[in-house]
């Protein structure tokens, strides 16, 4: 991976987003690679004798696009992208092991998005025989995703839609001044 643009964090590692239809390898050793994700998947690969990792962030399962750029958004596609551009950094199929995160249900009423996107991860792998190691999808929470590739390390916080917590300040009373009276009458 050239220098990708990075957050540089004070605690020495390099930070990476990856957005919706979007993947990126990396063998550096203090990249990590972070994406945040509801019903989409992320897929994070890892070749452990080359240290060569990536992650994609899929949308679908399955659609079309006209242009290359959209069709990063569907499984099929960042699946593919994912191998290959780890495949240029010397790693090799077959070493290949997986972790898939995402896939919740964010919206209850519409179809199920997030488990169409959970059962093509699987039967990609699968079928691709490449073993999957490690997973944390489905329930009804975003996750927050950090993958060291060059490490194979990834970690996944579930990301709570509970309203922040009410802070109680002490009630300071507040000294009234007593209007003056002038003999008006004043309606409210």
């Amino acid at each position: 991976m050239s220098r990708m643009n990075a957050l540089i964090r004070q605690d020495g590692f390099r930070r990476v987003t990856v957005a919706q239809g979007e993947t990126k390898v990396s063998r550096e050793e203090d990249v990590v690679l972070t994406t945040v994700l509801g019903s989409c998947i992320a897929a994070c690969f890892y070749d452990p004798i080359v240290r060569v990792g990536g992650i994609n962030h899929y949308l679908l399962a399955e659609g079309q696009a006209a242009d290359p750029a959209s069709m990063q958004r569907y499984g099929l596609y960042a699946m593919e992208v994912l191998i290959n551009e780890m495949l240029k950094m010397g790693a090799v199929r077959h070493r290949m092991k997986a972790r898939i995160f995402g896939g919740a249900t964010m919206h209850r009423g519409f179809r199920d998005i997030g488990g169409a996107n959970i059962a093509f991860a699987r039967r990609f792998l699968q079928d691709e025989r490449i073993p999957l190691v490690g997973e944390d999808v489905g329930g009804t929470c975003a996750r927050r995703v950090e993958f060291r590739a060059a490490l194979g390390l990834a970690r996944c916080r579930s990301v709570t839609d509970a309203p922040p917590p009410v802070v109680q300040r002490p009630v300071r009373p507040v000294a009234v001044k007593p209007p003056e009276t002038t003999g008006d009458v004043e309606f409210f």
